[in-house]
């Protein structure tokens, strides 16, 4: 058991929060919820080890081992994916290549009787004791299993680590963790980058082989399939709720509901008794009754309520200037780098006003395809556009091709056109971007609000195709939420590029699978694909028994 005993946290005259205590006990899988600044990310790096409390302090036994997963990682670009993942064993590697050089020390020295050779028997009894009672493992076996589960391939093994992006090399750090097993998992945000089959793999994996885990993180089936536990952060403060973050949400409204009322009663005490004392003020056959009352009022615990995030993204797409009845039709598109085929003989169509959703592993081909359907690119075979088709489209990378060095709102006056101009303050002030952030630059911007900031661009004229590629990344549920609802009120056509499984879910009615070079079209929604899936993995399993 893990234990965290009256931690606070002060800096600035400001305190983030008071004497958190809660235990973490083995199989516990905690969602910490809480809005952005509550501090769950600082409480995350003091249990890591990695920041300091003000005061109190984190217990756990001697041989504990506590593993975390920032959002920044350092994953060093001097090794093989493989290698990297197999430092995992660094430890182990470097115990057994010490044994070894003990006993080659031992077997050509002479001096038998010198305490200086008896020194190195004990030492090399110790460590050998030590290494032998570690659990005898398959390294390269554990290492592979990890990275394929992770979606790497094995041609990827010998790889460089400087080849992959922030999100691969993620995972390989994410690997590291898992293969050391440790006593507790700690996850900041771990689910961005991954593709659907990655998190179900990831899932399956925290779920019967983790000891203990906590998780922040903003993807809500993600939370609520791993976690059986819930700690929420606010006004300094923690409530523990032993259940997932769907039951939590719940619980947490009623128990808001229950402080309101508590409040308002205790306002309404509170109003009887001072009007009594402002009434009877000065009246001698009263000075008793108004003194015990003053004094009453001075000592009474005021009832507090918990904080509401109140600021709210208010988000609306303007009506979609008609389309004609096919907006996109591919006939045999290929796309190839070279010699590597990305995918071959796609074929599809998309009906006005039909929503649909690209999804496969990563690297199959789901930003490719986008990225010819905008034109970036070139390939072989036959798009047409429909008649009247005009496309909004949100990369993948939108966030990040933002100019750093431009203001809030400098970002959008310089794309805006028309009378749209005159309305810049309000659609900044509808993203939640308040007056005293227009003329912050975007590189002080975070994750969330240089999204919402990208998201900008597409409301500045009206469109009937909208191609959006992982909009949700570094959005918070909240925010999800809205656009989600957005997107359903949306009377256009809809391309959705996504791992999130519950954003995807009543939101598209159609599914196009990527993978093996191909691109497979599944009449279901989000839900009947996963089912589908899995009956084909669990059969697939079947066959590789029998063999």
């Amino acid at each position: 058991m893990i234990s965290v005993d009256g931690l606070t946290v002060e800096f600035g005259g400001t305190t983030l929060f008071k004497d958190v205590s809660f235990a973490i006990n083995d199989k516990d899988r905690i969602a910490l919820m809480g809005k952005n600044g509550a501090g769950k990310s600082t409480l995350l790096k003091i249990i890591a080890g990695t920041k300091t409390a003000s005061r109190g302090k984190v217990s756990s036994p001697k041989d504990a081992v506590i593993a975390y997963l920032p959002q920044h990682l350092l994953t060093t670009d001097s090794r093989t994916v493989f290698e990297e993942a197999a430092q995992a064993f660094a430890q182990v590697f470097e115990m057994q290549h010490e044994i070894d050089d003990l006993n080659n020390q031992l077997s050509t020295r002479t001096d038998y009787e010198s305490a200086e050779y008896y020194e190195l028997i004990e030492q090399v009894s110790a460590l050998s004791e030590k290494f032998y009672s570690i659990e005898e493992i398959n390294y390269d076996a554990e290492v592979e299993k990890i990275l394929l589960g992770l979606g790497f391939l094995r041609e990827d093994f010998t790889r460089p680590t400087n080849e992959f992006s922030g999100g691969w090399r993620m995972r390989i750090e994410l690997a590291k963790i898992l293969l050391q097993k440790p006593d507790l998992i700690l996850l900041d945000e771990p689910t961005n980058h991954m593709d659907i089959e990655s998190i179900q793999w990831f899932e399956d994996f925290l779920i019967n082989s983790a000891k203990a885990v906590i998780v922040i993180s903003h993807d809500r089936a993600f939370v609520d399939n791993i976690t059986t536990r819930t700690i929420e952060v606010t006004m300094g403060r923690i409530y523990d709720y032993k259940v997932n973050y769907s039951t939590y949400m719940q619980l947490r409204s009623e128990r808001r509901e229950q402080q309101q009322k508590q409040f308002d009663e205790q306002q309404k005490f509170v109003a009887d008794n001072q009007d009594f004392i402002d009434r009877f003020r000065g009246t001698y056959s009263k000075t008793n009754q108004v003194q015990s009352r003053v004094k009453m009022l001075e000592k009474l615990p005021v009832i507090e309520v918990d904080e509401e995030d109140n600021s709210a993204l208010r988000l609306k797409f303007p009506p979609s200037p008609r389309s004609g009845s096919y907006p996109v039709i591919l006939e045999g598109m290929s796309k190839s780098y070279g010699s590597h085929t990305v995918f071959s003989d796609a074929t599809l169509s998309i009906v006005r006003g039909e929503r649909v959703a690209f999804v496969g592993k990563n690297g199959e081909g789901k930003s490719t395809m986008v990225k010819s359907l905008m034109g970036e690119i070139e390939y072989d075979g036959k798009l047409t556009l429909g008649h009247n088709t005009m496309i909004g489209y949100f990369a993948q990378n939108e966030a990040s091709l933002l100019d750093e060095e431009n203001t809030v709102f400098q970002t959008i006056d310089d794309v805006a056109k028309g009378d749209i101009r005159t309305k810049i303050k309000d659609l900044l002030g509808a993203f939640m971007f308040g007056g005293d952030s227009w003329n912050k630059k975007v590189k002080v911007l975070s994750g969330g609000e240089r999204t919402r900031l990208a998201m900008i661009k597409l409301l500045l004229e009206p469109v009937n195709l909208l191609i959006l590629d992982e909009p949700t990344n570094h959005l918070d549920m909240k925010t999800k939420d809205i656009l989600k609802s957005a997107l359903q009120d949306y009377d256009g056509t809809l391309i959705l590029v996504s791992h999130d499984r519950d954003f995807l879910d009543g939101l598209v009615s159609k599914v196009f699978e990527f993978g093996n070079k191909q691109v497979k079209e599944h009449l279901c929604d989000i839900t009947g694909f996963l089912e589908k899936k899995k009956m084909e993995n669990l059969r697939e399993l079947e066959r590789t028994g029998k063999k």
